[in-house]
């Protein structure tokens, strides 16, 4: 069949791939110059390559890392593995040993530095509870809610800091549903290594869109980038892009784009319009400071967050194989203008890693970089009417906007395209 995709992010590249693999032949149309979507290459200053956010991946993203593969991608190049740790830069936090799941989580709870044994004491009898419950809750109830018996201290130093990396929406507003599928497939998954930190060692243009797009290429794909599609059209048995004619489409493109040519398409489509109309925004911001003095304890470090204190995470960029010195601050659910957030993350970097002398070299900020996870969210299927379909992190899925929930809607939608 003749498929477009429409949207070269992570989801639209892994969809092209795999429907190219099942034989169709496939047209990819992209509107920005630059393969990824919102997780993607940037030019910093003097021709350095940024990203347009510090993206982490862990172990349990299977459907990313066997994508990856297949484009001839090496995780193991590509990617800094480490066990999971939230650790500070005054040595507090939690990290996990390398020992099979649920037993490193166990030791690593019981090894918590800074914590005493009724913080351990609460965190491994919730544990248990969420384990006993085979990790289900309420739809309605909040990641606040389903961590009521956790001690400030567990709270402060491990779920918010898990909540707001994976969801990217404060405890209070977070749906405990979707975050409990995150912990049961990283923390007590029996694959090993599910919950480690895969950090990437390259910018995310390498890491998996530029290995896509050649790989489409090789393989009889059209890619048009500078591309925005204007209109989409039912007519017969075939949808029309701009008046070109295909036997599918699959709209990978945000879901504020995709509702645009859903109802300019004038079909009967309410419930997935209201679906994917209906979703609330959270951005993140990284600040990309340079000068620092030291490497960090380590390649991510958690930080202390609050009013004044605003990143959750550093990166020290030199560990991860780029200029020595370069440091990014991971600002999620961000809220501040630019010029109050740097002032404040570099206050922030001054009290808790000891570093006075940064200068900001460069702030990306993605004002819709995810969408609010909240209890009871309601979230469009892919199947949008016969022969059109919809694929993103955003999509009907057990996942929160992540890079694999991406990637697994984008090889789903691929899957279901012959039926159609």
């Amino acid at each position: 069949m003749r498929i477009a995709v429409v949207g070269a992010g992570w989801a639209g590249l892994a969809c092209a791939v795999h429907a190219a693999r099942a034989g169709h032949r496939v047209t990819l149309f992209e509107a920005a110059r630059t393969l990824g979507g919102r997780a993607r290459r940037v030019d910093g200053e003097n021709g350095l390559a940024l990203d347009n956010g510090q993206h982490i991946l862990i172990g349990a993203y299977s459907a990313t890392l066997e994508l990856m593969r297949s484009l001839n991608v090496e995780p193991q190049a590509a990617l800094l593995r480490t066990p999971l740790q939230l650790r500070f830069a005054d040595g507090g936090g939690l990290a996990l040993p390398r020992l099979p799941a649920p037993l490193d989580l166990a030791v690593g709870i019981l090894a918590a530095r800074g914590w005493n044994w009724r913080d351990k004491a609460s965190l491994l009898r919730t544990a248990l509870g969420w384990r006993r419950a085979g990790f289900q809750c309420a739809p309605s109830a909040s990641v606040a809610e389903l961590c009521a018996g956790l001690t400030p201290r567990v709270m402060q130093e491990l779920v918010e800091p898990l909540c707001v990396s994976a969801l990217n929406t404060p405890v209070a507003q977070s749906s405990g549903q979707v975050f409990l599928r995150v912990l049961r497939d990283a923390l007590f998954s029996a694959e090993r290594g599910g919950a480690d930190l895969l950090l990437p060692r390259v910018d995310l243009g390498r890491l998996l869109p530029d290995a896509a797009a050649a790989w489409l290429q090789r393989h009889g794909a059209q890619l048009r980038t500078g591309c925005r599609v204007q209109s989409l059209e039912r007519v017969g048995a075939h949808w029309q892009l701009d008046d070109e004619p295909f036997e599918r489409v699959v709209l990978a493109c945000a879901p504020w784009d995709a509702a645009r040519l859903v109802r300019g398409a004038g079909i009967e489509a309410g419930p997935w319009l209201d679906a994917a109309e209906g979703l609330r925004y959270e951005a993140i911001a990284t600040v990309y400071a340079q000068g620092a003095s030291r490497r960090l304890a380590a390649p991510m470090l958690a930080l202390r967050n609050g009013p004044d204190a605003p990143a959750q995470f550093v990166f020290d960029r030199e560990q991860l194989g780029g200029p020595a010195g370069l440091l990014a601050f991971v600002v999620s659910a961000s809220a501040t203008e630019r010029d109050g957030l740097q002032a404040q993350v570099l206050a922030q970097a001054a009290k808790q890693l000891g570093e006075t002398g940064l200068r900001v070299l460069q702030t990306v900020v993605e004002k819709r970089a995810t969408f609010a996870c909240t209890p009871g969210l309601v979230r469009p299927p892919a199947q949008i009417a016969p022969g059109l379909m919809a694929c993103g992190d955003y999509v009907e899925g057990p996942y929160p906007a992540t890079l694999e929930g991406a990637i697994r809607s984008g090889a789903g939608a691929a899957f279901q395209l012959g039926a159609g």
